[in-house]
């Protein structure tokens, strides 16, 4: 019997063993696919799908639900919670209760900011300004890594030429080069030398691919798009985050051609995985999976999920289909488990690579290190954001030096967004705070205390429309509706501008109309806010337009009203002060549009870089059979890059280096900037080019470079862009990326319109 119990004990201690060895993490000094590979080889089924889910805290999935998930290996990472105590919490539940203990990581949208709050992203797109893109990616990857966030769902790239979609707020404009060099720059300045960085945060591009040109601007609808103008104009941005190093792609909720992008195995394995050579993670957006039922390309969940997967989706967001149906659908055949591992291994590898499997706690410290208050002023960077806000303010118009205004007398400062401190921070704002936004009101207040007088009146509402509002409200009370009659908020405004020497009306929209699902038929101001317009108008005042949009709006009869007006999209935190910097001089404005505003709804799609007709228009020499419209100007109101200062520059002839490009070489593209006014200033010299004939036609202009420059009252710089064939080249008719010999013409000025040119030959 001795030896019986000898067996017994050596088959006990060696099962022990064993069993120790299957729970026990892989060394983090492995490379990575050794880590992962031995990882993988530890996990059950049931701990494998659970890496695919994605899910947030709510009503659908309580704190005590998701305790159990963690505890069973059941869920892969957790977006939307966004302070270090829950974090720690849920990450602490890995660790004590899970088997494999493999670290959740935590996401969220964090845009424009997280707790300080920068000016939404069209308007860092109007900064022209690389160093102020970085700034702000920065800081928002300081402060969401200390609230112990890994992920960002950010950059958003989608070129969007239409201004009725209400992401175009969210968005970097129009323009491929402008959107590229910025996503570029984004992800390089969130994620660091290195996504595991203890203030580094990982980001996800999006939404790949395309989104930004869905049909009539109404969000999640088609997209049809050839390949030409898809490779050329579209697909650029999400290749330069990539680039740039991009560890996640959040998957978009259109179709493409007729395919959603969730099931697009082209797109998520054909192009991202073997042609651009993605080793990243796929992650749809919230409930894509599910609605592929609704997009007619699946019958069932079931089917829907074999569909997902086979395309090349690795985390579902908001996941109830994949722990559902997966199980079943492995253990049936339907869907293989090297397919499952795929996805599995591209959730590990980002884990891997954000440091998790190093150590769990890494964007989370020592226990007793969180913030007493997590809402802190001390955790704002307060001066950063004034500094961004200021420059990606736009002045558009400015008769007869109305700006900048003296610090004396009464100023009435009138309009439903004046002292709103919800909108002033725009959608998308992530963990700000309202109550720490300073509105325009109080930024004026700032700016002249002691000195003049401000007096303040609503005078109309965002809009008087009741379904309007309720759609507004319908997720949170984020518009407010005085309770006044229409005619009596009109009666205090105009009494209170007849006291005053200028009026600054803030109008526009609440930061609710330009957002995911809002999507407008209409892009002008509201009608109760051009009422208040037109009697601030008829008081003789002068009359200053402060504009909060997020969208290019169709500005004819406001452009004809005001003598000034300031385009400051949602300018963040520290809006009211930016914005006052620049009403008072005490910042010379430089911003440049990032999108065209068109002169009516009827001409969009409009946008700079479009394609020459057999039948152009020529302004000067009208004919009727060409490409135009009778009853409105062909042009946009405003056209791309356009911006003005306080201070007037002029622009040299263009010089080159050379008339002959050779393929394998270069020119140098010069002009000579002065600033011809009597105050200092920065202007962005843009650089288009345009290809005269080619074997398909190209656009009539295409940026090709931007560089802000500083000068002096009377001061000259001479500014050189180097121009290379990789510059010219295109996607042919066989998709051949080529440049072709031949003329080019080159052009620099201060926006798209009004520029100097110069031609050179490729040889």
């Amino acid at each position: 019997m001795k030896w019986l119990c000898s067996i017994s004990l050596f088959v006990a201690l060696t099962l022990n063993s064993a069993l120790a060895d299957n729970t026990q993490l892989p060394s983090p000094d492995l490379p990575r696919d050794a880590y992962v590979n031995a990882l993988l080889q530890k996990m059950t089924l049931s701990e494998k799908i659970g890496q695919l889910r994605l899910i947030s805290v709510g009503p659908d999935n309580p704190k005590e639900a998701i305790r159990e998930m963690i505890k069973k290996g059941q869920v892969g990472a957790i977006f939307n919670t966004v302070t270090r105590p829950d974090i720690r919490a849920m990450q602490d539940q890995v660790m004590q209760l899970s088997r494999l203990k493999i670290p959740l990581f935590f996401a969220y949208d964090i845009v424009h900011g997280q707790r300080t709050v920068f000016p939404i992203s069209l308007g860092l797109a109007a900064s022209w300004n690389l160093d102020a893109v970085a700034t702000s990616a920065r800081i928002a990857a300081f402060e969401g890594s200390e609230d112990g966030l890994n992920m960002t769902w950010a950059p958003m790239v989608d070129i969007t030429r239409d201004p009725r979609w209400g992401r175009v707020s969210e968005g970097l404009g129009e323009d491929t080069f402008l959107a590229s060099e910025m996503g570029r720059v984004m992800v390089s300045s969130f994620q660091g030398d290195n996504p595991a960085g203890r203030h580094s945060l990982m980001t996800s591009v999006k939404h790949f691919a395309l989104y930004g040109a869905a049909e009539g601007g109404r969000d999640y609808n088609t997209v049809d798009m050839s390949p030409q103008r898809m490779f050329q104009d579209y697909l650029p941005p999400y290749k330069a985050a990539l680039d740039a190093g991009s560890g996640g792609v959040m998957v978009a909720l259109n179709s493409i051609n007729g395919t959603p992008a969730t099931a697009n195995t082209w797109l998520l394995k054909d192009l991202l995985r073997r042609q651009w050579h993605f080793s990243g993670i796929a992650i749809s957006d919230h409930g894509a999976v599910k609605e592929l039922i609704n997009h007619g390309v699946a019958g069932s969940p079931k089917e829907a999920v074999k569909i997902a997967l086979d395309a090349g989706i690795d985390m579902s967001m908001g996941d109830i289909y994949f722990s559902r149906y997966l199980p079943e659908m492995i253990k049936s055949g339907e869907v293989s488990e090297s397919e499952l591992d795929d996805a599995v291994r591209h959730v590990l590898n980002v884990k891997y690579d954000m440091g998790l499997f190093r150590d769990p706690y890494s964007h989370l410290g020592p226990v007793g290190s969180d913030p007493k208050d997590t809402n802190a002023e001390s955790r704002l960077h307060r001066a950063e954001a004034r500094e961004v806000a200021r420059q990606s303010l736009v002045l558009l118009k400015n008769r007869l030096q109305t700006l900048p205004l003296k610090k004396q007398g009464t100023i009435a400062v009138i309009g439903p967004l004046a002292d709103s401190q919800r909108d002033i921070i725009g959608s998308w704002s992530a963990a700000g705070r309202i109550d720490q936004a300073v509105t325009l009101l109080a930024g004026i207040r700032n700016a002249v205390a002691g000195k003049a007088t401000v007096v303040y009146a609503r005078g109309s509402n965002i809009t008087d429309h009741k379904d309007m509002v309720a759609f507004l409200n319908s997720y949170e009370v984020s518009v407010k509706q005085d309770p006044r009659t229409p005619q009596a908020m009109l009666d205090e405004a105009v009494k209170t501008a007849e006291r005053a020497d200028v009026i600054v009306a803030a109008v526009g929209e609440s930061q609710g109309m330009a957002h995911e699902a809002s999507s407008r038929s209409n892009i002008t101001i509201p009608d109760g806010q051009r009422r208040l317009i037109d009697a601030l108008k008829a008081t003789g005042k002068p009359l200053v337009l402060v504009l909060m949009n997020g969208r290019p709006l169709a500005l004819v009869h406001e452009n004809q009203q005001a003598d000034a007006i300031l385009e400051t999209w949602f300018s963040g935190t520290e809006g009211g002060n930016a914005i006052a910097d620049v009403l008072f001089g005490d910042y010379n404005p430089s911003g440049k549009l990032p999108m065209s505003f068109p002169r009516s709804v009827g001409q969009i799609p409009i946008y700079y870089n479009h394609l020459p007709t057999g039948r152009p228009y020529n302004p000067q020499a009208p004919d009727k059979y060409t490409s135009h419209y009778f009853d409105e100007a062909n042009g946009p109101l405003y056209p791309f890059g356009y911006g003005l200062s306080y201070t007037r520059f002029s622009v040299s002839d263009v010089r080159l280096s050379s008339p002959t490009m050779p393929r394998d070489g270069s020119i140098n593209v010069s002009v000579t900037l002065t600033n011809t006014g009597d105050r200092d200033g920065d202007t962005v010299a843009q650089l288009y080019i345009h290809d005269v004939k080619a074997s398909i036609s190209r656009p009539v202009q295409m940026l090709r470079g931007f560089r802000q420059v500083f000068l002096k009252a009377g001061e000259s710089k001479q500014v050189t862009f180097k121009l290379d064939a990789e510059a010219l080249k295109f996607y042919n008719q066989q998709m051949q990326w080529v440049a072709e010999p031949g003329a080019f013409d080159v052009m620099v000025g201060l926006d798209s319109a009004r520029v100097k040119t110069a031609r050179f030959q490729l040889l």
